[in-house]
């Protein structure tokens, strides 16, 4: 996998984050369901975060946080993500990180399928906060990667 190419794909996530959000806080009373969602992705960016890393604790996959922690909390995890990506080699692209997923099983995946699925994952849930915005008459950030890219707001 390309590094800057990854770079440009964790670029995104955050901008994707940072616009939803934003969204969320845009409107009065929010929907719980997409900020619960939204709180989920941000949790699991965290807790694969830190599976990455060594000896640190699992954090929950779906923390309680209000909407103004969750903001807060989307601006943290961009420098986090940025460190580590920074600190990566392409041979630590292919290491083996061992795991218990949420059930307590344990696992086994290459760091480049994880760092792939935090990406597809929040994009996913996304999909799903935008889905919730307009079942409830509002409107959702526009977080398509081509949008960000096209705009210029997806950088290296």
């Amino acid at each position: 996998m390309d590094f800057d190419y990854l770079r440009k794909l964790f670029a995104y996530n955050h901008w994707a984050n940072r616009e939803v959000v934003a969204a969320l806080r845009a409107v009065p009373g929010p929907p719980s369901r997409s900020v619960r969602l939204m709180t989920h992705v941000l949790g699991a960016e965290l807790l694969w975060l830190n599976r990455l890393l060594p000896n640190q604790k699992p954090p929950e996959v779906w923390p309680e946080m209000t909407l103004p922690e969750a903001t807060q909390f989307a601006e943290q995890m961009p420098p986090a993500w940025e460190k580590y990506l920074k600190e990566l080699r392409s041979e630590g692209l292919s290491r083996a990180v061992t795991y218990r997923n949420s059930k307590g099983e344990q696992w086994t995946n290459t760091v480049e399928d994880i760092l792939m699925h935090v990406v597809i994952h929040s994009a996913y849930h996304r999909g799903q906060i935008a889905t919730d915005m307009r079942a409830n008459g509002l409107v959702p950030a526009y977080t398509d990667f081509i949008h960000g890219v096209r705009l210029r707001l997806v950088t290296e």
